[in-house]
């Protein structure tokens, strides 16, 4: 939310503030924020597809810092879209702008587009390091503004609400945090800030009511916009004339319409009577003041009012105190799904687009840097997406279609969106969570149910996606893929094997395929060979070795600074100088700052392909549960350095020439290689599914002498010795 002028206004009148040095005491930090403004006020990357690890160091700083002055955040993110629909034209607003943003930015002009993986590299770096955190099922302001109020502790955010919420506590804007600059003796830091509280603001304009200030955001206009007739009130006060303010004023001319405003409004003892007022003032006939005409302005400013209402008890309080049940807020629709689920999304380990798939049927893809002419990078994604929203909407599919020629209506209730139409939302019925009834998967149900249930329904089950179009925003109906045995109802007591091959069903690889790559590299490998198949243009030998390439320099990267290696067993006496000369000249071949002009567009669309397949790729394994292990994205992709490194590789030199001398490296390198490669030979058993378009299939590009499949003699050696060392002559030299 944000009120429109609001912070130019108050952020330009220093006595609404005072000066606070803040340590030893609770914060509660608006998440959205805080990953927004880290970003973009430090030049982080956004040409390249972002520098997550420059980012994930920034968070840690960010955080010790706090530490360091015994600061206790408590980090409050956004969820999925507001079910009331209020917000969604700011919403589309918005996205469109981003896309219009993107393009500028590829063309070397200014813009602000946030990488696609910052939010998911923000929640990993917090859980890491035992921030406290939660994710509530829409939007979180009310809450963060609730949960402040009940502590009496200060809210950390950017957002001009908070201008207008009654907090004893106050409101820190970022603009003021000093927290790159501590200062006081070791044991007693602070950090210098500037806290605003509605007393202050008040107190300017002669005592003014509090309970008035939620009347200017909503005359003003907020997210939620503004009703229709308020134009016409704030004619009718002449607000720009308005000197006086009842005696309260300080009898000159206001500087802004917003300060006008605020004189006008502090005439009035309470809101009651302002209501009263504009009912007066609109010829509203029965003039009852606080809720006024029934459809008159009055009555809809009211409304609007109640979003800045504050009740006295946080449920957050409870979550953040340990309590098991996830905070449902001001949303009873994922009260209604399982008790994993809700879980799932309050510790932010389910990502916004399965929320807004489960709930809203409506998802709204991230715009990223990429070729405009071409079609939208998540294209690339889209069958992974159909997977999602097939296990999302399909239940109580196993009831209805238990007879195999029976009735194949749908049960009632089941929240369903049915092409063409709009059905309802959050009625999809309660699943067993985990310890409830013990559900057995047959053979038969693992490897073939796909057939009974897709039958289930006579019209397809669809998600609303608002992707890019060339430069406009387009809504688009993406199928469900009904085609996995698995659904919301069982999902959770599925046994671990069965959710893994529905992953890697999903993303057309066999598990042996994966067999000798580490653990937290597993995701990404199949990610990285479900991306050649279905990207397009087809990537390149060379982007898909600096895409590897880049893997490895994470890998290092992150031994080089904890001194722990998980690969002891396979590379047990490391050469820790050969692999830090390694280290080196990877870091050489970064994009620099004075370097970043002259994007090569198609080359950033191919790795934008590559981020949308792995964004997606996350959903789907949060949703699973978990089959395989997140990987740890700052060491995964770091966009200057990739686009480094292919410029490298393309200027004729060869990936060897950048491993020379270490060992360790030279193994992972092709291991992840052949690992991919591995991974990207069969077709995309999806790409047959509903509203698949075949996208991948016969490009001739794959045929010549590949080697072997993964699983033959010499994996087991692979596997725990990275023993494999292949010419890389095999492969097709087109860029």
């Amino acid at each position: 939310m944000g009120v429109q002028g609001l912070t130019t206004y108050v952020e330009g009148n220093s006595h609404f503030f005072h000066d606070v040095k803040l340590r030893d005491s609770r914060l509660v930090i608006d998440g959205c924020s805080l990953y927004f403004r880290l970003y973009f006020t430090h030049g982080l990357d956004q040409q390249h597809g972002g520098d997550y690890d420059a980012f994930a160091c920034l968070l840690i700083q960010f955080l010790c810092a706090l530490a360091a002055c015994d600061i206790q955040p408590y980090v409050v993110l956004d969820g999925g879209m507001d079910p009331s629909d209020k917000k969604f034209a700011t919403l589309r607003q918005r996205l469109q702008s981003k896309i219009r943003e993107a393009d500028s930015i590829s063309h070397g002009r200014s813009g602000s587009v946030l990488p696609i993986l910052t939010r998911d590299v923000f929640i990993h770096v917090l859980i890491q390091r035992g921030v406290p955190l939660v994710q509530c099922p829409a939007e979180a302001d009310w809450e963060i503004a609730s949960l402040a109020h009940q502590w009496k502790c200060p809210v950390l955010t950017n957002d001009s609400d908070f201008y207008i919420f009654d907090l004893p506590g106050g409101y820190l804007p970022f603009r003021f945090f000093q927290w790159t600059n501590l200062n006081g003796k070791a044991s007693h830091r602070y950090i210098s800030a500037r806290c605003y509280t509605t007393n202050n603001l008040c107190r300017w304009f002669g005592g003014m009511n509090r309970e008035l200030l939620p009347l200017c955001a909503v005359l003003t206009g907020n997210d939620y916009g503004s009703p229709k007739d308020a134009e016409t009130l704030l004619a009718l006060i002449d607000v720009s004339n308005l000197g006086r303010g009842g005696g309260r004023g300080k009898n000159r001319a206001p500087a802004s319409r917003i300060e006008g405003l605020l004189l006008w409004l502090s005439s009035f003892s309470s809101s009651g009577e302002a209501l009263a007022e504009v009912s007066r003032l609109m010829g509203e006939n029965d003039g009852r003041g606080k809720k006024g005409a029934k459809g008159g302005l009055s009555s809809q400013l009211w409304a609007g009012m109640q979003e800045y209402h504050i009740t006295p008890q946080s449920s957050l309080a409870h979550w953040f105190s340990g309590g098991k049940a996830a905070p449902g807020g001001q949303s009873y629709l994922l009260a209604q799904l399982p008790e994993w689920l809700s879980q799932a999304a309050a510790q932010g380990s389910l990502a916004p687009l399965v929320l807004d798939a489960v709930v809203m049927q409506r998802v709204l893809l991230i715009p990223q840097v990429e070729n405009s002419k071409l079609p939208s990078s998540h294209c690339s994604a889209r069958a992974i997406r159909q997977a999602i929203y097939g296990i999302l909407l399909q239940r109580g599919q196993d009831k209805v279609t238990q007879g195999r020629g029976g009735n194949t209506q749908l049960p009632k209730g089941s929240g369903v969106k049915s092409q063409g139409k709009r059905g309802g939302r959050g009625q999809a019925g309660r699943g067993q969570g985990p310890g409830g009834a013990n559900v057995e998967f047959s053979s038969e149900q693992v490897a073939g149910a796909t057939a009974v249930q897709s039958q289930g329904c006579s019209a397809p089950m669809c998600v609303e996606e608002f992707d890019r179009l060339d430069l406009n925003l387009k809504k688009n109906q993406v199928q469900a893929n009904l085609k996995s045995h698995l659904c919301l109802d069982i999902l959770s007591q599925a046994p671990v094997a069965v959710r893994l091959g529905t992953l890697l069903e999903v993303l057309g690889v066999k598990e042996s395929a994966l067999l000798p790559v580490p653990p937290h590299l597993k995701l990404a490998v199949a990610v990285t060979g479900f991306w050649l198949k279905e990207a397009v243009p087809t990537p390149s030998q060379h982007q898909l070795q600096a895409l590897v390439l880049g893997m490895v320099y994470g890998e290092l990267s992150w031994i080089n600074q904890t001194g722990s290696n998980h690969y002891q067993d396979a590379v047990p006496q490391m050469n820790w100088p050969a692999e830090r000369q390694v280290l080196t000249g990877m870091q050489r071949q970064c994009v620099r700052a004075g370097e970043r002009r002259g994007l090569d567009i198609g080359v950033a669309h191919s790795f934008s392909q590559w981020q949308a397949c792995l964004w997606s790729a996350l959903s789907l394994n949060q949703l699973m549960l978990l089959p395989l292990p997140v990987p740890y994205l700052p060491r995964l992709f770091s966009g200057t350095l990739v686009h480094g490194l292919l410029k490298y590789l393309k200027g004729g030199r060869a990936a060897e020439s950048l491993l020379a001398g270490g060992s360790f490296s030279g193994h992972l390198y092709f291991t992840l290689l052949q690992a991919v490669r591995n991974c990207s030979y069969k077709a995309h058993p999806s790409s047959a599914a509903p509203g698949g378009r075949g996208r991948g299939r016969g490009r001739g590009r794959r045929g010549k002498g590949r080697g072997r499949r993964g699983g033959g003699r010499g994996t087991e050696e692979i596997n725990n010795r990275f023993a494999l060392l292949l010419s890389e002559e095999d492969w097709d030299d087109d860029d």
